[in-house]
């Protein structure tokens, strides 16, 4: 007999909740909850009549579901993830887990002393060029990881993250948390380490004196690549615009590596590129896959600039969301719903690209003074890395 198909309820049925969300991999939505009753007039027409509909998450709540997908504004994820934790239902939380390090805390908390399972949809873990930059790191090719630089090129901040609730502190706390929160993440991730201080400078330099629409009309074309360029042709932006769109951070690691990260809107182009030097070598992406080709090259060898790398590896578009990269991720989740296995995210480095973000824009906002990331409490540490090696 084959696995029991999986009862899944979605809360919030937005861009990445809604029909961005894979299905499949033996897990059917059985419920999906969203206040606005366009959005559920959407999930009614793409999952028939057998979904269960509600304008108030807490009903859904009460289904028997076997875990819930939390795809809600950012400032939400804490008290709708402890809410569902409390009641023993397993969690997918979209990115970033929380706004503030005491409400990503709070949540990682709530999975521990519950003992429910947490999962954070950093789905960056699953691209196959980082996947593979990784294990070439893991392996020695390029010896000790000293530096990390990620250049973050966003050339559809205006399509996405100023059309609405993405441009305000209120809700997002800033970009260095919610945009940039896949970007830390893979930094640790790739150094072995975490921040535990930082430096910052931004400004609102792209999007600041463009025109917005007025309180309460409703958000124009999201992704329009013709009219939205160049940022000076761009309108009918969110009223309230108070996050920064050029940015630049410096990072120091809790194992002396050190990194950097900038992200800026005025690009064309809409990509990240990592650079990784360690003491016997360096690697870099150029292209970071999705429906692009995306390369590896990697250098050993003294020289100038030599595009015929030491070591050159292809990713060829794929198909998916993201490249693939989501229907990864939820495979990854409900395989560990299901049977407990171990997983690429952590909750863990969810917290600390959570805590990185809130340190550097604390930074950012103070004029660029040094800011310490606090480190999580020790037993949740302690808790999160059991599972992880579990």
């Amino acid at each position: 007999m084959g696995a029991r198909i999986m009862s899944i309820g979605v809360i919030g049925y937005g861009m990445r909740g809604g029909d961005q969300l894979p299905l499949g991999s033996g897990a059917v939505i059985a419920a999906v909850a969203d206040p606005d009753r366009r959005a559920l007039q959407r999930a009614a027409l793409r999952f028939g009549s057998r979904v269960r509909l509600d304008e108030d998450y807490r009903r859904l709540l009460d289904l028997p579901l076997d875990a819930v997908v939390i795809a809600t504004p950012d400032d939400t994820h804490v008290q709708i993830a402890v809410e569902s934790l409390s009641r023993g239902i397993p969690v997918f939380v979209e990115k970033p887990l929380a706004t503030t390090t005491d409400g990503a805390d709070q949540v990682l908390r709530a999975a521990m002393e519950t003992g429910t399972k947490l999962y954070v949809g950093h789905n960056m873990r699953f691209t196959p060029v980082f996947v593979e930059m990784r294990r070439l790191i893991r392996e020695g090719a390029i010896g000790r990881v000293r530096t990390i630089w990620c250049r973050h090129f966003v050339g559809h901040g205006g399509d996405f993250y100023f059309r609405d609730w993405h441009a305000e502190r209120d809700r997002t706390t800033s970009l260095l948390l919610q945009k940039a929160s896949h970007d830390i993440d893979v930094i640790h991730w790739l150094a072995g380490g975490v921040s535990r201080r930082v430096q910052a400078m931004g400004r609102l330099m792209v999007y600041g004196d463009r025109p917005r629409r007025a309180p309460g009309e409703a958000v124009g074309e999201m992704f329009d690549p013709i009219n939205h360029w160049p940022p000076t042709q761009v309108s009918g932006l969110n009223p309230t615009i108070d996050v920064e769109d050029v940015s630049l951070v410096n990072m120091e690691l809790s194992n002396g590596v050190l990194a950097a990260y900038q992200q800026c809107h005025f690009t064309p182009d809409y990509w990240r590129n990592f650079t990784v030097i360690g003491d016997e070598g360096r690697i870099e992406n150029f292209g970071d896959g999705g429906e692009e080709t995306a390369t590896l090259k990697l250098w050993r060898k003294r020289s100038n600039y030599r595009e015929d790398a030491d070591l050159i590896v292809e990713f060829p578009p794929e198909e998916g969301v993201h490249g693939g990269d989501d229907e990864r991720v939820w495979a990854d989740f409900l395989e560990y719903v299901r049977n407990g296995t171990s997983t690429t995210v952590s909750p863990l480095g969810a917290r600390e690209a959570v805590a990185t973000g809130v340190a550097a824009t604390e930074s950012l906002r103070s004029g660029g003074r040094i800011v310490e990331v606090p480190a999580p409490d020790a037993d949740l540490t302690d808790y999160f890395v059991a599972q992880e090696d579990s």
